[in-house]
């Protein structure tokens, strides 16, 4: 069974908008995805390592543990050998803690490809492909998240367009989601449940003709 390893904060963890409930494996992106991909005969197994309120390369004041660049080399040794990995970061650098344009959240994501790729593998296990996904724009935050993400709408701005940049300059594959899906009316943020089953179907064929390089 091969593997590919999903790097995400909550819009992939897939939390409920507005709650602090959680979509089910095969409502979240990574899930659909997964069930996709194997429709064809394969045989894939999709890991989530989707952590609520992680950043780039920020750490959070008040929680532990959300910057993504600490110990991402072992969270690769550990989960190879992958077939690609896909990182889907960004958003939080934007909260209202922080002072990250849209530039430097992108440049964050460049730091942890550069770590990805330095990573200690086994003998003869490569690095596998990154496929950089940009998060659909932040809307005007709402409810219990509005006070975290105040003015997050506006730092945004752009980002679609560095992380790209950022993905040719690193030969990264990259995927503009907001291209065909939005964040939830309902908080600002994150993804409803059919905007997790949209982008599932539609990053599906890139997925398989990464797969197939």
């Amino acid at each position: 069974m091969k593997q590919i390893l999903v790097y995400g904060d909550s819009l992939s963890w897939g939390i409920i908008p507005d709650t602090r409930q959680r979509f089910e494996f095969h409502q979240r992106w990574p899930g659909r995805l997964e069930q996709l991909i194997n429709k064809t005969g394969a045989s894939i197994r999709v890991i989530e390592d989707c952590l609520n309120g992680r950043r780039t390369v920020l750490d959070d004041p008040f929680k532990p543990g959300r910057n993504a660049a600490t110990g991402l080399q072992q969270r690769i040794e550990i989960n190879t050998p992958l077939e690609l990995i896909i990182i889907m970061l960004g958003n939080n650098d934007f909260q209202s803690p922080h002072t990250f344009t849209a530039a430097e959240a992108a440049q964050g994501v460049a730091t942890l490809v550069q770590t990805i790729r330095q990573a200690p593998v086994e003998p003869g296990m490569p690095i596998p492909p990154i496929l950089l996904l940009c998060p659909p724009p932040i809307i005007q935050p709402k409810g219990a998240i509005a006070a975290k993400f105040r003015g997050a709408e506006t730092k945004w701005s752009g980002f679609n367009q560095a992380l790209k940049k950022i993905a040719a300059d690193t030969q990264c594959d990259f995927f503009d989601t907001g291209s065909v899906i939005s964040a939830s009316k309902v908080d600002g943020i994150h993804l409803d449940l059919e905007q997790h089953q949209q982008l599932a179907v539609s990053i599906h064929p890139i997925i398989e003709d990464i797969l197939k390089r």
